[in-house]
């Protein structure tokens, strides 16, 4: 049984027991967070929402929040001597799914 589900602009297909990495959700370590853009769920039979199969949530326990690896952005135009360095690094939360709701 795996679904796939809608967050932080992206979308992630999880089986429960999964552990993944998702954008930044501002939850506690060891709280229980509920995904509701379920947008297929597959139990057998493919289910296909429109645009999410209704009644279905994803639950899943937060593991941590971090940041990821340092991303060097480097800024250069020739011959005028104009040069930018900067870095950045995204914000996540790593959640475990716990069960698919269907």
């Amino acid at each position: 049984m795996y679904a796939i589900i809608a967050t932080g602009g992206k979308q992630y297909k999880v089986t429960e027991g999964d552990i993944i990495r998702v954008e930044k959700l501002g939850a506690e370590k060891d709280s229980v967070v509920s995904f509701d853009q379920v947008l297929a769920v597959n139990n057998g039979e493919l289910k296909i929402g429109n645009p999410t199969v209704a009644g279905a949530t994803v639950s899943a326990t937060v593991i941590e929040e971090g940041r990821g690896r340092k991303v060097i952005v480097y800024k250069y135009k020739r011959k005028t001597g104009y040069h930018k360095k900067n870095g950045h690094r995204q914000a996540y939360t790593k959640v475990k799914i716990d069960k698919i709701n269907a």
